[in-house]
């Protein structure tokens, strides 16, 4: 049996990536590929998962794919490989093998001993890994899988700091690699061509630039379905609050666009420090704000057929919960819907219950849109993807 339950009452404050993928191809394999036995309490490798505390609204389901220790960042490759970064050093290929009378899932680890390999992109037959300053690059990934070849260094031009180092990594319709490089602190003013950026480069690692600026740590970006405009999140500043600022949700329609890190913060609110510099109105303002301290990692749009028609295009985010505020907030699967002009018009948890009063026993980490239409979330606390599932 899966969870079922009603909608959240609770609310908060007020291009797709381009594959080159073929639909059709994906969703036959991810069929093939990730089947897996459902349940509300999964005991797997001697830890329970309680799903049935997740709450979702009517008619989803919600059930455990695989234990991923660590899961991450999640892609697809072109034939249905689900393929997760983690915070671990290793990096896992998610695929199936036939198991008695139906399918399971089977985790490979095609790489270890790397630093911080959060995030995933695959584009060509080769799978791209970020590992703080370095993307690296395995090429062939999924006909390999048991015998995964040597990592290819694309660039090691990226800066070494551990602090806001993991990279959550996407190619764009445009056929670039795009790279977020967080500040490497809290708040400080850091070179803008180094740090507290989002950075493209070719897939080849040549013509590094900088996409945008002002922006403190980015942990998840997409590309809209019908515009091609990124959008992206962006985690707060601490220390001035439980409440403030809050994190944030930015649409970067061009590039050159200065997101106010480290003089404002969420678009109106000065930085002690650093906000007599330069005047909030300088720069391009949020487009919508999320809870405060939530951090907000990965995002997507979703682009899939499976769910209800009031979810296609919009946009699904994977808070990771607070870390040092009084009550902690997050810890939950939200979703922004936008009207017909693309602005905006409401925040709300779409799947919440890993956060259990004050207690936490999972953090989604990323979100990611299945070939089959079903959302899938990774969570780096208790080691697992979970799928989501409508049934109407």
């Amino acid at each position: 049996m899966m969870r079922t339950t009603g909608v959240p009452t609770s609310s908060t404050t007020g291009v797709p990536i381009i594959r080159t993928l073929h639909a059709a191809t994906l969703r036959r394999a991810f069929v093939a590929v990730l089947i897996v036995s459902t349940g509300l309490s999964r005991n797997v490798g001697g830890q329970t998962l309680p799903l049935e505390q997740i709450r979702l609204p009517a008619g989803f389901t919600i059930e455990l794919l695989a234990r991923v220790p660590g899961a991450r960042e999640l892609t697809f490759g072109a034939n249905g490989t689900l393929f997760a970064g983690s915070t671990n050093g290793r990096v896992y290929a998610i695929a199936a093998t036939p198991a008695g009378g139906g399918e399971t899932a089977t985790v490979r680890t095609i790489a270890s001993g790397l630093r911080d390999p959060a995030g995933v992109a695959f584009r060509d037959g080769s799978l791209y890994v970020s590992a703080v300053s370095r993307i690296l690059r395995f090429d062939d990934i999924e006909g390999r899988l048991d015998n995964p070849p040597a990592p290819v260094v694309v660039s090691d031009r990226f800066p070494t700091d551990g602090h806001h180092g993991r990279k959550f990594i996407a190619f764009g319709p445009d056929g670039k690699l795009y790279v977020p490089v967080g500040a490497p602190c809290n708040v400080c003013k850091p070179e803008p061509d180094r740090y507290a950026n989002i950075m493209r480069m070719n897939p080849d690692g040549s013509n590094l630039e900088t996409y945008v600026r002002g922006i403190r740590n980015s942990v998840g970006f997409d590309w809209h379905p019908r515009t091609g405009e990124l959008w992206f999140t962006s985690n707060g500043r601490d220390l001035l609050g439980d409440d403030v600022p809050p994190d944030t949700l930015n649409r970067a329609p061009r590039a050159g666009e200065h997101f106010g890190f480290p003089h404002c913060h969420a678009g109106t609110i000065p930085d002690p420090q650093f906000g007599a510099e330069q005047p909030c109105s300088a720069f391009a303002p949020p487009a919508r704000l999320l809870g405060p301290h939530v951090a907000a990692l990965g995002m997507r749009f979703y682009t899939g057929t499976q769910f209800p028609q009031r979810y296609r295009n919009q946009i699904f985010i994977a808070e990771h919960g607070s870390w040092n505020r009084s009550r902690k907030i997050g810890y939950r699967i939200t979703v922004v819907t936008l009207d017909a002009s693309g602005k905006p018009v409401s925040y709300e948890p779409f799947a919440e219950g890993w956060l259990q009063g004050q207690a936490a026993w999972g953090r989604p980490a990323d979100v990611e849109v299945a070939p089959d239409g079903s959302l899938l979330v990774a969570d780096d606390a208790a080691g697992a993807i979970y799928r989501i599932r409508y049934a109407g």
